[in-house]
């Protein structure tokens, strides 16, 4: 047998006195400019050749008939000087990268009845803004940064603001909620009360980087040698759909566990290729590969044939076309424990 809901007696809610914005903080990006080519005539065929450069570089002569279109134009092609543009909507978030944005507490002013005298301004104390975290895995509490950091909270005059600005390590791709709550107390004239109002903001955690390792063991280093050695290989893959996405790789090395050394062997980091940095476009990948090797000789005991050996973590260190930074280590990387080889000895 269904119910009838009753109508509720409660009174309507009155809109609050303050306001919640919150605004990313995003780096922009660069923007080339290409020259737009001259309206075409009706004596000009459907298909004309492309212009060499913009009606911005014609020559003087250009106005003579008896001229070229060689000469009336600068031969070599170009590219306007280009411009920084931000971001359309809420773009990207990546794994690795650091989340940051601004809240922002309005006092709004209510506009006057038109024809009526202005409305009564209601006094705004004790403002507070707190923030919070849901990741896929848990909740953490984000730390506000802001210049005013007093506990009882801050008084808001007639169009004031409080702003507070949050940071956030993106750790783990999936769904994530900033919840932003703000507290304050509303004065009137004859009474006062407290008032609190909450809001949500998801946003999806991608990850910008594709790390693919392998691990195969090496020969001894020379006869009777009894440290184990093995070689790791690690592919890294700019794995974003964004083409402007591009990755200035600063950082690529291996975090040890204890009783053992690396060698790094790739020819980006030294030798003919110098400091050169690795630049990965969307698509595009790069392989590295390290020589670990124990630092002391293996007696044969402790470990049982297919244990797994640990070597350790790979860090990952990046920084985006303008600049921005971003750090990513990989789950502990290792082997199955396999009896060194006798013979077979690999210089390396």
């Amino acid at each position: 047998m269904s119910h009838q809901r009753h109508p509720s007696d409660a009174a309507v809610k009155e809109p609050h006195s303050v306001s919640l914005k919150v605004l990313r903080l995003s780096r922009p990006s660069l923007v080339s400019q290409h020259p737009l080519p001259p309206p075409l005539s009706s004596k000009t065929p459907s298909n004309p050749p492309p212009l060499p450069a913009s009606l911005s570089y014609s020559s003087p002569s250009s106005s003579s008939s008896s001229s070229s279109s060689s000469s009336e134009t600068n031969p070599f092609p170009f590219l306007l000087s280009p411009i920084l543009a931000l971001p359309p909507s809420f773009g990207s978030a990546y794994v690795g990268t650091s989340f940051s944005c601004t809240l922002c507490a309005n006092h709004d002013i209510p506009p006057p009845i038109d024809g009526g005298p202005p409305l009564s301004q209601k006094t705004i104390r004790d403002v507070k803004i707190e923030a919070e975290m849901k990741t896929p895995s848990s909740a953490q509490l984000v730390k506000l940064l802001g210049d005013n950091t007093q506990e009882d909270g801050v008084d808001l005059e007639p169009g004031g603001t409080l702003q507070k600005v949050i940071n956030f390590n993106l750790t783990e791709e999936g769904n994530h909620v900033l919840a932003v709550q703000v507290t304050y107390y509303e004065a009137t004239e004859t009474s006062g009360r407290t008032r609190t109002f909450r809001k949500l903001y998801q946003f999806i955690c991608k990850g910008l980087l594709v790390v693919r390792t392998k691990t195969s063991p090496l020969g001894l280093r020379k006869e009777g040698s009894k440290r184990r050695r093995w070689v790791l290989e690690a592919q890294v893959e700019n794995g974003s759909d964004d083409p402007g996405e591009v990755v200035y790789m600063e950082e690529i090395g291996l975090e040890l566990e204890k009783g053992l050394t690396a060698k790094d062997v790739n020819f980006w980091g030294r030798g003919g290729r110098g400091k050169e940095k690795i630049v990965l476009r969307p698509g595009e990948g790069e392989e590295v590969v390290f020589i670990v090797e124990e630092e002391r000789e293996w007696d044969g005991k402790g470990e049982e044939e297919g244990e797994r050996k640990v070597f350790g973590t790979l860090q990952l260190g990046w920084r985006g076309e303008m600049g921005g930074r971003g750090f990513l280590a990989t789950g502990r990387l290792g082997t199955r424990f396999l009896k060194p080889r006798e013979s077979g000895v690999v210089k390396a």
